[in-house]
């Protein structure tokens, strides 16, 4: 009876860890596809010139030019977009896990709010945001993207070092007190610094997010050949210009979409590795 239970058990462990590694395979075979198919259609036509000219007068019909619009855009509005939703995401963390009572109805109530907010399409925000610039009379511009963007990175900002300050040891709060800190110092300069790895990882994988996705600023953002100078002025980014110029029917510029692509992909993996750096040289400074 003993020797079957036994059996059973390691079958049980077999087929789970077959199961775990079938997960695994299909989740890092996705990837390397993904990179794989971006790479193969998108580096023949990439190119310094590409990289460090912005568009000139027929590009879009196979002429000369660039995306460096497209690349300073996306950074000018990711940045931003990242930098507004971190001053409001990271107090409104900090309030629920350290003055309001965590498992509260405040505590409940926002953090309940953060996952609808998350669940919602960025198609949706995308047309708030539209909502809001007709209602107020402004134009498609940098200025009302970062708006849209920087609610669309909120709510994953905040769930997420949410999460890393539950984490946090209670014990170190409590010592920080009990040696006549006050509330805010306590969280200025202990909890943010013991949870500085998981909240840069946070603001990171926000930033990503921002700057990879299309529908939030579809209608927002518009497009220009430009660099902006200015947050009133339109905007053109690496995903509407990759949505663009697959539109059209010549191969060249689809070439040049795929190459958008890569330069974006690329961006977004070494956006994760920073990420994964600075989690690794502040976790020094952490309690185990």
């Amino acid at each position: 009876m003993k020797s079957g239970r036994m059996d059973l058990r390691g079958l049980e462990e077999t087929v789970m860890r077959g199961l775990m590694w079938l997960a695994l395979c299909l989740v890092a075979g996705s990837l390397l596809l993904i990179v794989a198919v971006i790479a193969i259609r998108g580096l023949p036509s990439l190119s310094l010139a590409m990289l460090t000219q912005t568009p000139r007068g027929g590009y879009y019909l196979g002429k000369e030019g660039g995306i460096l619009n497209a690349i300073v855009g996306s950074l000018y509005l990711g940045a931003a977009a990242t930098g507004v939703a971190l001053a409001i995401g990271l107090p409104v963390v900090l309030y629920i896990n350290l003055y309001a009572r965590s498992s509260g109805l405040t505590a409940r109530m926002v953090r309940f709010s953060m996952d609808v907010l998350w669940g919602i399409p960025s198609i949706v925000y995308g047309a708030f945001g539209f909502i809001v610039m007709t209602a107020v009379g402004l134009r498609a511009s940098l200025g009302a993207a970062i708006v849209t963007v920087s609610l669309f990175e909120l709510p994953i900002m905040v769930r997420a070092m949410d999460e890393v300050l539950r984490l946090v040891p209670r014990e170190i709060g409590e010592a920080s007190a009990s040696l006549g800190a006050t509330r805010l110092e306590t969280a200025w300069r202990v909890i943010v610094r013991q949870a500085m790895p998981g909240l840069i990882t946070a603001t990171l994988v926000a930033f990503g997010r921002g700057i990879g996705d299309t529908a939030a600023v579809l209608f927002t953002a518009g497009f220009t050949d430009r660099i902006p100078t200015s947050p009133g002025q339109p905007a053109a980014t690496l995903p509407l210009a990759i949505f663009f110029q697959l539109g059209t029917p010549f191969p060249e510029v689809q070439g040049r979409a795929y190459a958008a692509a890569a330069v974006l992909t690329f961006l977004v993996l070494g956006v994760s590795l920073l990420a994964r750096f600075f989690a690794g040289r502040f976790a020094r400074n952490t309690v185990k």
